[in-house]
């Protein structure tokens, strides 16, 4: 009897200490190989995009630098993404500062992540709003700094959001064999509206206003199509390429609020407690996955690159 009780021990030598194995459902361990699968899977494509970008100079523009950068996090987060599917279903052998460095880590991926998308909304909205002035406002000198910046605030904010797990690891475990991090629900809530609600919100009226003016834009180009010479057609391949970019990237966006808003959603109504664990692992892998896919089916260049 003492034997099976080890067994289901996660250090059976830590016979007062040690965790129990928890125990998941059939339908969860399927749906862990499939979350395995896609990470995997995000962080090969992703590297394809990182490759393309950082080997062929002439893909280094300010658009593609932002690809750039949201390809880094992406599949730093599909790496972490396996990681946290192991946390949620096995035991945590890797030690408390392990577990306080993979919590850290992937709270900056997802945060350089929705900066990322706020910074290619920006860069949209300048290219289809004020076209004229795209080219002296959005450098790659600028767009490089506010890349950096990107990834330097998420780093020092979330080292200041969970300073006390990385002072001092495994504080909230109850057992050895657990990797549990703590947030009081006032500031979750409080981390939720600055890291993505406020975000997304200008995200999105960013869109709305790229949506209105690019409409207005195709009405005017099919109104003066017949009347377009051969000295302005280079003007309009322009703006047709631009529209292009927008509503490609603006896919990318509508990709990414499908995949995170239902799974900040029920851990915001649920408290982060009822939550199943393989289910709100799943939603999170889905959109770092498909970005590249997106870049595949709509930009030529990703697709000669590879």
């Amino acid at each position: 009897m003492e034997d099976q009780d080890r067994a289901e021990l996660c250090f059976p030598q830590l016979l007062n200490t040690s965790c129990r194995k928890p125990k998941i459902s059939q339908s969860d361990v399927v749906l862990m190989y499939l979350t395995f699968f896609i990470s995997v899977f995000t962080v090969v494509l992703n590297l394809l995009v990182i490759i393309s970008v950082s080997h062929f100079r002439q893909l280094r523009t300010p658009t593609n630098l932002l690809l750039l950068s949201l390809a880094v996090s992406d599949s730093l987060f599909g790496l972490m993404t396996l990681v946290e599917a192991q946390r949620q279903t096995t035991c945590w052998l890797l030690g408390d500062r392990m577990c306080s460095l993979h919590v850290y880590v992937s709270s900056i991926c997802f945060c350089a992540s929705v900066g990322d998308m706020l910074l290619i909304s920006v860069d949209r909205y300048v290219a289809i709003c004020d076209p004229l002035h795209y080219s002296t406002r959005v450098t790659v000198t600028r767009v490089k700094m506010c890349i950096y910046m990107c990834w330097i605030c998420s780093a020092i904010y979330y080292g200041v959001t969970i300073k006390d797990t990385l002072a001092q690891p495994g504080m909230y475990n109850s057992c050895d064999g657990q990797c549990v991090i703590s947030m009081d629900y006032i500031a979750g809530v409080f981390d939720l509206v600055l890291s993505f609600i406020a975000p997304i919100t200008v995200i999105i009226i960013l869109y709305l206003r790229v949506f209105m003016t690019a409409v207005s834009q195709a009405r005017a180009m099919r109104s003066h199509v017949a009347a377009v010479t051969l000295q302005h057609s280079g003007t309009v391949m322009t703006k047709k390429s631009e529209l292009k970019a927008a509503r490609t990237l603006g896919v990318v966006i509508v990709v990414f609020l499908i995949s995170f808003c239902p799974y900040y959603c029920l851990s915001l109504t649920l408290h982060g407690t009822d939550l199943p664990a393989t289910s709100g692992v799943f939603m999170l892998c889905i959109s770092p996955c498909l970005n590249p896919v997106i870049y595949a089916l709509f930009y030529p260049w990703f697709r000669k690159a590879i």
